[in-house]
């Protein structure tokens, strides 16, 4: 059955295709100052990808194609609507100079737009790399590198260009191997399903997110369009009801009481509570409204809330979708990951990472074990509480680890990772916090099942 027009402007929106006559060619690679972070002795280059996106590159001293690695870096995200800035390559740069200094070369695209859209993503992803070549030739090795959201980026980039058409048919497609750290890995219809949660919980206690006598609305639309409410003022909302910005005994018993129903049922630490209803309402607007043609697709119809002062009272009172299965198709068909990969795939991730659960690397490895690809999986896990970044010499013992797998067949476990890492702290000036050991718990233990 032909899919509807709203739902053909849909998949557009969520590809990033604008119809416009936006040029199509990249602009070539122009010297740029590295920045500070970067080490000495690198060139930096920054261009236009075409679409409306940026590109960074950095080589390190003496880097050669035909000895060289190319780390090919998808950022976090994903940033608001609005147009791309050369800016937000350069704090990814700044943020993984760890890279340059590990000795490989680095190019990461800004996307061509905010918002969602993890397919558009991994193709401007693949653009820079393309750039990269026709400039400074074939590296010997290419590494994809997924960050946060940009797991899930590269994790469909894998897909997508797992196989590439060659003059006698398809052949293997340009990436040797692919890490990710701190990954959003359960795709989008699994990954974002406890800030819908979190929304109906909130509203439950708060009843402020919307306020009373303020439009009413769906809570999966993340906020109406023409709303005018800021981030300030929502967490202005946030510290009202909760506290949750002051210290602990400067909050009143009913605040306290708040808080903690929140966060024991949504199962998420205080200090990160702000940062998911910001995802829960820009985000979820841009991706509902934006890319979905308003379409919910979001399901909590039949979740059982637990952690609360009153299980009962909660359940039977926070608001109830359903999801629409279009919706839901749509977004699964753009973001989530179906194991169709060739390469040897090497992951980290924070057991207390505050914003990706660490349990999403357990939908991940659930999902190459059903299509029979588990064998190129190898998860390490540490003793860390952040997200963004964590211990540097964690980084180029991953990057040895992967490229000895690829070009030895040394398949390392977690403690070969371990073991390499501890060679890295002198030079590289950190504690490694690899936990050999670990083993992340199934996502349905962290998020209700649907």
């Amino acid at each position: 059955m032909p899919l509807r027009p709203i739902a053909l402007l849909a998949l557009a929106a969520l590809a990033g295709h604008s119809g416009g006559a936006i040029a199509q060619v990249p602009t070539d690679p122009q010297p740029r100052a590295c920045p500070a972070e970067v080490p000495a002795g690198a060139t930096c280059h920054t261009g236009e990808d075409g679409l409306g996106g940026f590109y960074w590159i950095a080589l390190p001293a003496g880097w050669k194609p035909e000895t060289g690695v190319l780390v090919v870096h998808a950022h976090g995200g994903p940033a608001d609507t609005g147009p791309a800035t050369l800016a937000r390559g350069e704090e990814d740069l700044k943020r993984w100079a760890v890279t340059v200094k590990a000795g490989h070369a680095w190019a990461g695209a800004t996307y061509r737009r905010g918002g969602f859209g993890v397919s558009m993503a991994a193709e401007d992803t693949e653009r820079v790399r393309r750039v990269f070549v026709k400039h400074f030739g074939p590296p010997r090795r290419t590494i994809l590198h997924g960050q946060s959201y940009g797991g899930s980026v590269a994790a469909k980039g894998a897909e997508l260009y797992a196989t590439v058409d060659g003059p006698n048919g398809p052949v293997k497609g340009p990436y040797d191997g692919m890490l990710l750290t701190s990954g959003m890995l359960g795709g989008g219809t699994r990954a974002y399903d406890f800030r819908i949660d979190l929304r109906v919980v909130y509203q439950y206690v708060c009843k402020n997110h919307p306020k009373a006598d303020e439009p009413q609305y769906a809570l999966w639309q993340g906020l109406p369009m023409d709303a005018k409410l800021t981030r300030a003022e929502l967490a202005n909302r946030v510290d009202e009801c909760t506290g949750v910005r002051k210290p602990a005994a400067q909050r009143t018993e009913q605040q306290k009481t708040n808080l903690a129903n929140i966060v024991n049922v949504i199962k998420i630490p205080e200090r990160s509570l702000i940062a998911h209803l910001n995802w829960a309402t820009w985000l979820f607007r841009d991706l509902t409204q934006l890319r979905l043609g308003n379409r919910n697709p979001f399901n909590n119809a039949n979740v059982r809330y637990t952690g609360s002062t009153d299980d009962a009272a909660l359940n039977a009172g926070v608001l109830r979708y359903t999801a629409d299965p279009a919706a839901v198709a749509e977004l699964a068909k753009d973001s989530d990951p179906e194991g169709r990969i060739n390469m040897p795939v090497l992951s980290l991730h924070a057991v207390n990472d505050p914003t990706a659960f660490v349990e999403l690397s357990s939908a991940y490895r659930e999902t190459l074990d059903r299509a029979g690809k588990g064998n190129l999986l190898v998860q390490t896990f540490s003793d860390e509480s952040e997200h963004s970044y964590l211990s540097d010499p964690q980084y180029p013992a991953l990057f040895t680890a992967l490229l000895n797998w690829i070009d030895k067949n040394e398949k390392p476990t977690p403690q070969t990772v371990a073991t390499l890492c501890k060679g890295y702290e002198a030079a590289y000036g950190d504690t490694c916090k690899l936990l050999p050991d670990y083993r992340s718990a199934p996502l349905a233990s962290r998020v209700p099942a649907r």
